[in-house]
């Protein structure tokens, strides 16, 4: 997985990307179950963040050690890894958490569909990144699938008018923030020199030493760790992080911080398959035709003529 691979020529999606952009949103689309266990076994939310990424902090080492990959970074490298680890891993996942005790899920999984507009925006400001007719018009209408997909759920927001629903969105659009931050910092050039298991490794790390300490600050050790728990916990570790995001990360070094993006669009309509599937969701109408029109917003926007 080189870091300093050619970018994709305008208007392609290489297809070294398509099989990494399905898997991610195929396990990231099932992580949103995961959270809620985790939520529901009552304990520290902070414990959850760090165990989580120690398991995929430890996974990437070992995977990084078998295959002999570079892990160590320059001194800068350490700099960046654990400021890009503290606002990947530590608060974007600290406010994604809190906002999941005031709106439901799928709320916060819309929002998270939006990552492509923050993405797009900071890329322009701080990558130069083009943002072309196409990609903007497939937005557009992925974001009208998103709102059709997920009327209930704004509904109820809308109609409840109370704080808690308030504190609830605002907090998930700061780990918006922090988390493109991270995304669109992956292509600046000084970053794609460095190792990206390495950065990975160390940003998990980080993220995960600064989750521990406030846990063991606010709640000491856990208990009544479950088996669910502890099982939603190591799903998440290993496949919802050391096997995605190094496959994320990629993509974003392959074809952009904004398109990369667009797993979050189709993340949600996979969580709520497996709705379906796991829990009974009954389709509605509006959310048959905002499926539709996300993922072919999706299809628009990949294809856009300029990069994005």
């Amino acid at each position: 997985m080189s870091s300093l691979a050619p970018p994709a020529p305008v208007g392609i999606v290489p297809t070294r990307v398509i099989l990494p952009f399905i898997i991610v949103t195929l396990i990231w689309g099932s992580t949103w179950t995961a959270i809620r266990y985790q939520i529901e076994a009552g304990i520290d939310p902070f414990w959850s963040i760090g165990l989580r990424f120690s398991i995929a902090a430890a996974a990437i080492f070992a995977y990084g050690a078998a295959l002999r990959q570079p892990l160590r970074l320059p001194i800068g490298g350490y700099a960046y890894a654990i400021a890009f680890g503290s606002s990947q891993f530590f608060l974007n996942f600290v406010f994604v958490y809190e906002a999941e005790r005031y709106v439901t899920s799928g709320v916060v999984a819309m929002f998270f569909a939006l990552l492509i507009i923050p993405n797009a925006i900071l890329g322009r400001i701080f990558l130069k990144a083009s943002v072309g007719r196409e990609f903007i018009i497939g937005s557009l209408i992925a974001g009208a699938g998103l709102a059709m997909l997920f009327a209930h759920e704004i509904g109820a927001v809308a109609r409840d008018g109370s704080d808690k629903a308030a504190l609830g969105i605002g907090y998930t659009m700061i780990a918006l923030i922090f988390a493109s931050f991270a995304n669109v910092s992956q292509g600046a050039v000084r970053v794609r020199a460095l190792p990206p298991l390495g950065v990975l490794a160390w940003g998990m790390t980080a993220g995960a030493t600064f989750a521990i300490l406030v846990a063991l600050v606010r709640s000491g050790l856990p208990t009544g760790l479950t088996p669910l728990y502890l099982g939603s916990t190591l799903y998440l570790g290993l496949a919802g992080s050391a096997l995605t995001f190094p496959l994320y990360f990629f993509m974003l070094r392959q074809i952009g911080p904004a398109r990369a993006a667009y797993t979050g669009v189709a993340v949600p309509v996979i969580a709520m398959i497996l709705s379906t599937i796991l829990e009974g969701y009954r389709w509605s109408m509006p959310a048959v035709i905002g499926s539709l029109l996300a993922l072919g917003g999706l299809v628009i926007a990949m294809r856009a003529r300029k990069p994005a």
